[in-house]
């Protein structure tokens, strides 16, 4: 399937609790005058909820799923797709919408349904944290107190200005960590961290509400990009995020950053992983990349990612689970 006009049926999962889901029945409706064989459409209201009706949705033979929230929503469901023929259509109605951004899916709800009514077909790459799904980035430090500080509430009144009162909500309660990286293709020796503000694995290029990975970090370039950002004076994190648009500050010295395909962080007690916003798993954590895992409708004229057709180098990421039959 190359394009949504290939597609025999079609079902929307949107997540209730999303920031903008309000708006979810006239996105329905405008897919379905634009000619999307739309013939279910779920609005879930939770984690559980989600779980249960993206399997319904996959038993159902559906080749086209529409899934409406924010990344979390979004990862969790490209987790589920992964490795089949399944086509995910984006309707980005979270905060960040970082994915979104990383395929050039415009942010307009009207403009997203034109896109999964008009786009093409691309495959990317996923993430995976101790076979947890993530596309955009998985990390450890500062952003999993961020998140804990990203109240639904906060989100829905100030928008993506929540991140940065998160982030500064967090970064006064931090304490600095070790981690250990242990690479088992080989490619870099190991590495051992200390006094860490925050560690990430980064799949796609955009995360925290527009920030870049690195210059060069791509969604389907089959790697993953890590950097470590150690802690140091305010003045020094200041002059990191105010590169953190761009990725340039992979450059800075207090920044550590290489590419891999195959990492295992270890830290010396247990801390929490952020995957796209979610906390989903602790370390020791494994990380892989399942190449040409999904494949996503985006805007005609998006460059972020091709079609190389099923079976194309994709091999499943170590620890992901099998494929549905």
């Amino acid at each position: 399937m190359k394009t949504v006009r290939d597609a025999r049926s079609a079902a929307v999962v949107i997540n209730a609790g999303s920031r903008r889901a309000g708006s979810h029945e006239l996105a329905v409706d405008a897919m379905r005058k634009a000619g999307v064989p739309i013939s279910a459409v779920h609005l879930v209201q939770s984690g559980t909820d989600l779980a249960g009706t993206l399997d319904r949705v996959l038993a159902d033979g559906h080749d086209l799923v529409v899934v409406g929230g924010g990344d979390g929503t979004v990862s969790y469901a490209a987790g589920r797709v992964a490795g089949t023929n399944v086509v995910l259509g984006v309707l980005p109605l979270g905060t960040a919408n970082d994915f979104a951004r990383t395929l050039e899916i415009p942010n307009n709800l009207a403009e997203a349904c034109a896109v999964v009514a008009e786009g093409k077909v691309v495959d990317i790459d996923l993430g995976r944290a101790n076979g947890e799904p993530f596309l955009n980035v998985a990390s450890v430090g500062l952003s999993v107190a961020v998140t804990e500080a990203l109240s639904p509430r906060l989100k829905r009144f100030v928008g993506p200005l929540a991140y940065s009162i998160a982030t500064l909500r967090a970064y006064a309660r931090h304490k600095p960590f070790r981690a250990r990286l242990e690479f088992p293709d080989g490619d870099h020796e190991p590495l051992e961290l200390e006094d860490l503000l925050q560690l990430a694995v980064g799949n796609g290029r955009h995360y925290g509400g527009g920030n870049t990975v690195s210059p060069t970090a791509g969604i389907d370039d089959h790697t993953l990009d890590i950097y470590a950002i150690l802690a140091g004076p305010l003045r020094e994190h200041v002059s990191i995020a105010r590169l953190l648009k761009d990725g340039s500050f992979i450059k800075h010295d207090r920044v550590y950053h290489l590419t891999t395909r195959r990492v295992r962080v270890v830290t010396d007690q247990p801390l929490p992983v952020n995957l796209d916003g979610e906390i989903a798993t602790t370390t020791p954590t494994d990380f892989t990349v399942q190449r040409n895992a999904v494949h996503v409708v985006v805007p005609q004229s998006s460059t972020s990612a091709s079609f190389d057709g099923p079976g194309a180098t994709n091999l499943p990421a170590e620890g992901a689970p099998p494929p549905p039959p």
